[in-house]
């Protein structure tokens, strides 16, 4: 597989991260779209889809020289003695070692996973996003979903999106109101209980009056109702 540099986000291409090797630097791809997982125990690297953020994960490669290095330590301080610290000195060397090549080897680990995980990727060529092959890939056309979306997916969802305003429009064709009072004045709180009124002219849990329920006085200028306890009508001002 030939290496080249990642595009990022938008199509702007990020820094490549050169890797020496058979006497000419190569590029590290997925420069966007990775995270370094790497312990001092080894390296692991995680990919994921510019787009819907799926990822992989590459196989956990140990570091001998850090894996050794802590065996190392461990044992010569519990052996003692001169030697036991000779055994320990040592393994600290080699995790010193383990660390100051992290550098170099780290990528070398790195372009192994991009090897490894480099099936599972598409570079569009269109924007410059790696997307994942199995969701955000358009292999017909060439192009990621989002340059190129498969066809037959947005028939399936124009096809949802309609029918679903379909069903509201019918929804709203039909009057759901034939059974609620909608001449009176409503209230929502009963005023004996606190409760809700249930919307009738008496609460429906104490079977309290309503203030808003029809009146049974009307003005006798304008036939307006009059409210309990009012002295004037509200509509012209007569005295009730």
């Amino acid at each position: 597989m030939e290496l080249q540099s990642a595009g990022g986000p938008g199509g702007a291409a990020g820094p490549g991260r050169e890797v020496r090797g058979s006497g000419m630097a190569n590029q590290v791809p997925f420069t966007n779209n990775y995270r370094d997982l790497s312990t001092r125990e080894g390296y692991q690297y995680e990919f994921s889809c510019l787009r819907c953020g799926n990822g992989y994960k590459s196989a956990f490669r140990h570091s001998v020289t850090g894996f050794g290095g802590r065996i190392a330590t461990i044992g010569g301080r519990l052996l003692g003695g001169n030697m036991g610290n000779r055994i320990a000195d040592a393994g600290w060397n080699a995790e010193w070692l383990r660390d100051s090549t992290a550098g170099s080897t780290n990528d070398r680990m790195l372009r192994a996973a991009v090897e490894e995980v480099s099936p599972s990727f598409q570079q569009c060529h269109r924007c410059g996003q790696w997307v994942c092959k199995q969701v955000c890939w358009n292999g017909t056309r060439g192009l990621c979903v989002t340059c190129a979306p498969k066809v037959d997916q947005e028939i399936a969802a124009r096809q949802a999106s309609a029918q679903v305003q379909q069903i509201d429009e019918r929804v709203r064709q039909v009057d759901w109101t034939d059974d609620l009072n909608l001449r009176d004045r409503g209230t929502g709180l009963c005023s004996g209980c606190g409760q809700e009124s249930g919307g009738g002219r008496f609460c429906a849990h104490c079977g309290t009056a309503l203030a808003a329920a029809r009146p049974n006085r009307f003005c006798v200028n304008c036939g307006s109702g009059l409210g309990p306890g009012v002295s004037f009508c509200g509509e012209c001002g007569t005295t009730a």
